[in-house]
């Protein structure tokens, strides 16, 4: 909207969209209704399920395009779900492209988001403009299902890292480190990472609020290791990481963000984190 565009918006709980609408953006009932209203429909949602129901469902974006509308799921869903999404549009004259996007809530707040864009690539470009309001690194990876695959690789790499990002914040307090000043050395060298530098400190300062849900994130590496299955790879990091995060859902976290992961490694440590300066080494 800040860009220009004009704005339908639907979302199943009327309550969230209402500081866009007093923005100016219009209400649909549907994301059928949104579709009517539009060139171009984008959603974002949890799970495969949800973005079968509102693309495909009988109330979805799909019911409600018209030819040459151009359909964009940005879920972190199945590649062969957006491969189907593709071929039904495409059966109704209709566009489709799969766009999942990182960067979390920081990136989207800011629109410096990395957009992975899976399918035809006249049709990415023509959404520039669109991208541009969005994110910062705007990469086409290829035919459908491509950007769900970038991002199944993406996700298996912040799967791993979170692990030593939580492990080494653990080992420096049990080292009578402290840890801001911990993160000051290593952060900018070899062993940096985004999720170092932007979740790392807050773990240090308790904030386990999500940028991005545990159980969203346990979804994610379930549909890459299925398709790490599929493709006969055996992929042993994300398995461990996988296994992890069932613990941190088991523990109560499954709506804390993926940095929450601290709080399950310390109760196997025996470290109560979040009271760990009330209670010294």
């Amino acid at each position: 909207m800040s860009a220009g565009f004009a704005t339908t918006v639907y979302n199943r709980r009327k309550e969230k969209a209402e500081a866009l609408l007093a923005k100016g953006a219009q209400w649909g009932a549907t994301p059928k209704a949104v579709a009517e209203a539009s060139d171009v429909v984008f959603s974002i949602v949890g799970f495969p399920s949800d973005v079968r129901e509102v693309m495909l469902g009988a109330e979805g974006a799909l019911a409600g395009s018209k030819p040459g509308n151009i359909l964009v799921d940005m879920t972190t869903s199945e590649p062969s779900l957006a491969v189907e999404i593709h071929k039904a549009a495409q059966a109704r004259g209709v566009h489709s492209i799969d766009a999942p996007v990182s960067g979390g809530d920081i990136g989207a707040r800011e629109a410096r988001l990395s957009i992975m864009i899976g399918g035809d690539k006249a049709i990415s470009e023509a959404l520039t403009p669109c991208w541009n309001a969005m994110g910062k690194t705007i990469v086409h990876q290829g035919g459908p299902g491509a950007g769900q695959h970038t991002k199944m690789a993406n996700q298996i790499l912040i799967a791993t890292n979170m692990i030593g990002v939580c492990e080494a914040l653990l080992y420096g307090y049990k080292a009578g480190l402290d840890l801001p000043t911990l993160l000051q050395s290593v952060g900018p060298g070899a062993a940096g990472s985004w999720s170092l530098s932007n979740l790392g400190p807050r773990i240090m300062n308790n904030n386990f609020d999500p940028g991005f849900f545990v159980e969203h994130f346990i979804k994610d590496m379930g549909i890459a290791h299925d398709e790490a299955k599929r493709m006969g790879l055996s992929l042993p990091g994300l398995a461990l990481s996988h296994q992890l995060y069932l613990a941190v859902k088991a523990q109560g976290h499954g709506r804390d963000g993926t940095h929450a992961l601290q709080l399950a490694l310390a109760k196997l440590a025996g470290i109560d984190w979040r009271n760990r300066n009330a209670h010294g080494n």
